[in-house]
């Protein structure tokens, strides 16, 4: 009996011995991390998404996975994985912000596997441990834990699996779509005069006013403004209009424009008034293509590239300098050291931009207009000298360089809202469980008054991604756009998911007041490392096509001197223009659903409505749409095709179809007015 126990034993050992011996382990950093989708920044190898070395409440660990929330990244399994395993937590780069909490998941075959509960800066780091057995695929998912994504720096540290048989390999988040050889819709503008861009410009009494007439076709072109209201003038040859308006009151203006080949003209509302922004700001900003290496030079030539690209012409006006422009606390780069402020206090911009007057004053002769970045924090984002304590000098300093636009970003001010930095100052506080959103307020109005002081007409883009419903306040704050998002990317994921998520926000939509879904992401973007945008040709007509639908602001986020034919072509688009520039103000709502489709309504200042038909699935839709009566259109009905710039049939609304074809991730874009 013994000798067969023993036999059996034996056997059983034998039987196992295959298993250790091909058990293999498999590093998470050794799998092609780019895969992963992320809320901001770039998936980083065994550093932090700061490129730091991962530490999790002074633990340091030399393997793992740096990333942000909202984070996904897709690992098939390939049939032998036993387990998973990591250390989960909020990585010490965040310096402490209150802002940052997160949630990790592991999802396996569609099922939750594991949760890591709500982890916070200064958590130590929780032990994940997960079987795998008969799992085909895996998702690590870091969520936001429901209140923004900012400073939500998170760690799959010393991450790995245990694997019997095959390797895991993450696999992109996003079915790839077939590939689409990009394709030209706007037609070329005219060589006859057009003059395009808003109807309206709002400035405040006393403030210097600056606007350049929009207009395409053939130049020499002459220039003409009619009624212009006393203290402004016209530049017959460039259509600028300069100077300043003392009282308040409306004029109306009519721009003409000349060439040898024809004249337009067009009506033009001058409101001199307490509210600026009364139309979505359009320009460029220098974040998403440049990220903390971005100069002067690279400034100077994206206005240029703004003029010479004709962009102009179509009402793209700010040329705005996001983070890196001060000097940094702890960076590596020459280039960024020096002393945050004078003597005074006043702030010291970094040696990359040695002359920031001298650079207003060149993007201002070019017609456009100049912004600026900073945090009501200690420090930016990046980690650059911030405005805490110096808010008021610092409102008077972009006034005397000459800025028109403040994008001013919660970063670091975390800290202070939680009470970690006081200074011994009695403010409100704000943290991620605060029920009294006076905390979040706070900063931004006493930048808003000081900003208001100023003797100059300043955008006040308040950025802190939407935390404690920003739309309900920011306009008190002498807020003309705020985030109510976090940072976009350049893929399907993050950009529909962000866009197609802004209907609660809507209705606090109104001139001066806009709710800011974050940057385009068309062209060559990149944060620093420049590459084509991975939204396919389709997804970039329904990113350009819903962001206008919503009254977005538009800051194109590429490399200006890198624009070809078909950025360029989604760009200039007037009609296109026209809607996220309507002067009523309104933001589009999702009025139906069918199937994939999203069936998105903009009311118009002429009567007319906007549809946006936005197909969110795999495969190109053909829709008989017969629904206009049920969304209150009425008679007879003249359809226009935004992007093609041509009618199609009129229809009825009680009785007609509007036949579609809609591509995959792709859009089809109407105005629907009344027939004549």
């Amino acid at each position: 009996m013994k000798s067969r126990l023993v036999l059996a034993l034996g056997l059983s050992l034998a039987a196992l011995v295959p298993q250790i011996v091909s058990a293999e382990t498999v590093w998470l950093d050794d799998l092609n991390l780019s895969a992963a989708t992320q809320g901001w920044g770039e998936p980083h190898k065994n550093q932090s998404v700061d490129g730091k070395p991962l530490t999790i409440a002074g633990q340091s660990f030399a393997r793992g996975f740096g990333t942000h929330a909202e984070s996904k990244l897709h690992v098939n399994l390939n049939g032998g994985a036993q387990s998973f395993s990591a250390s989960v937590g909020v990585d010490d780069d965040v310096n402490g912000s209150a802002a940052s909490s997160v949630e990790f998941i592991v999802l396996g075959d569609g099922k939750e596997l594991w949760k890591s509960g709500v982890l916070r800066a200064g958590n130590a780091a929780k032990a994940c441990e997960v079987n795998l057995a008969g799992v085909k695929s895996l998702v690590l998912e870091v969520t936001a834990a429901g209140d923004g994504i900012d400073s939500d720096h998170a760690d799959w540290a010393n991450a790995k699996f245990e694997t019997a048989a095959g390797k895991p390999e993450a696999v992109a988040g996003e079915t790839p779509l077939a590939a689409v050889t990009p394709y030209i819709l706007t037609p070329a503008a005219p060589a006859t005069p057009r003059i395009n861009g808003a109807n309206v410009f709002g400035v405040r009494p006393g403030s210097p006013f600056l606007f350049t007439i929009p207009a395409t076709g053939n130049r020499p072109m002459e220039f003409s403004a009619q009624d212009l209201p006393h203290g402004l003038k016209l530049d017959a040859a460039t259509g600028r209009i300069t100077g300043k308006l003392k009282k308040q009151g409306e004029f109306i203006v009519i721009l003409g424009a000349k060439n040898a080949l024809g004249t337009a003209e067009k009506k033009f509302r001058i409101v001199v008034g307490d509210q600026i922004a009364l139309t979505p700001p359009m320009g460029w900003n220098s974040w998403n293509c440049f990220a903390g290496a971005v100069s002067a030079e690279h400034v100077k030539s994206a206005a240029d590239a703004m003029v010479q690209s004709g962009l102009i012409n179509h009402g793209w006006t700010y040329i705005n300098v996001d983070d890196y422009w001060q000097n940094h606390r702890n960076s590596k780069d020459p280039t960024l050291h020096g002393e945050f402020r004078d003597a005074k206090g006043f702030i010291v911009p970094n040696a990359r931009f040695p002359d920031m007057k001298g650079m207003a004053d060149y993007i201002h002769n070019l017609g456009l207009k100049a912004g600026l970045y900073s945090s009501p924090g200690p420090w930016t984002c990046g980690g650059c000298a911030a405005s805490w304590l110096h808010e008021e000098q610092d409102a008077q300093t972009y006034a005397k360089w000459g800025f028109d636009y403040l994008k001013y970003d919660w970063c670091s001010y975390g800290s202070i809202a939680s009470g970690k930095i006081t200074n011994a100052m009695n403010i409100p506080l704000y943290g991620k469980s605060a029920t009294n959103d006076a905390g979040a307020i706070y900063p931004y109005a006493v930048m808003g008054k000081f900003l208001r002081d100023q003797k100059r007409d300043i955008v006040f883009s308040l950025c802190q991604y939407g935390m404690a419903d920003v739309w309900n306040w920011g306009g008190s704050v002498y807020g003309n756009c705020w985030r109510t998002t976090g940072d976009i990317t350049d893929t399907w994921r993050s950009m529909s998911g962000i866009g197609f998520k802004q209907d609660k926000c809507a209705p606090h939509a109104q001139p001066g007041n806009w709710n800011d879904p974050d940057m385009l992401v068309v062209g060559q973007v990149g944060w620093g490392h420049l590459h084509p945008s991975r939204l396919t040709v389709d997804e970039q007509y329904t990113h350009i096509s819903l962001w206008c639908l919503l009254s977005a602001p538009l800051l194109i986020g590429c490399d200006m001197t890198k624009l070809d034919d078909f950025t360029l072509n989604l760009l200039e688009n007037d009609e296109v223009i026209a809607i996220d520039q309507d002067e009523l103000g309104k933001e589009a709502t999702c009025v139906e659903t069918n199937g994939d489709v999203r069936v998105y309504e903009k009311e118009l200042a002429d009567g007319g409505r906007a549809l946006g038909f936005f197909n969110l699935g795999p495969a190109s839709v053909d829709l008989q749409f017969n629904d206009l009566a049920k969304l209150g259109f009425t008679g007879s009905l003249n359809v226009r095709d935004l992007w093609r710039q041509k009618d199609v049939a009129d229809v009825n609304a009680a009785s007609g179809t509007l036949p579609l074809t809609i591509p995959a991730h792709g859009v089809v874009l109407y105005k629907l007015t009344a027939a004549k």
